[in-house]
């Protein structure tokens, strides 16, 4: 079977191991799902939020305060 990449006259000039991901759920290696972005925890880390968005996220993946621990 001939292995077709992403690739046409617009994309020439990016490097094939960017195209990877999109290879791998062609070939049902991956599957890649939505998140809606009130649910995206990734947000914490890359952009600045309103406190309860931030508080939110923080609770989801388990962080805790200093005073929590002890």
């Amino acid at each position: 079977m001939k292995q077709r990449f992403i690739k046409d006259y617009n994309t020439k000039h990016i490097s094939p191991k960017f195209f990877y991901s999109q290879q791998q759920q062609k070939f049902l290696r991956i599957k890649v799902n939505q998140v809606r972005y009130e649910d995206n925890v990734t947000d914490l880390f890359t952009r600045s939020l309103f406190k309860s968005t931030f508080e939110k996220h923080v609770k989801n993946i388990g962080l805790l305060k200093l005073f929590e621990i002890s």
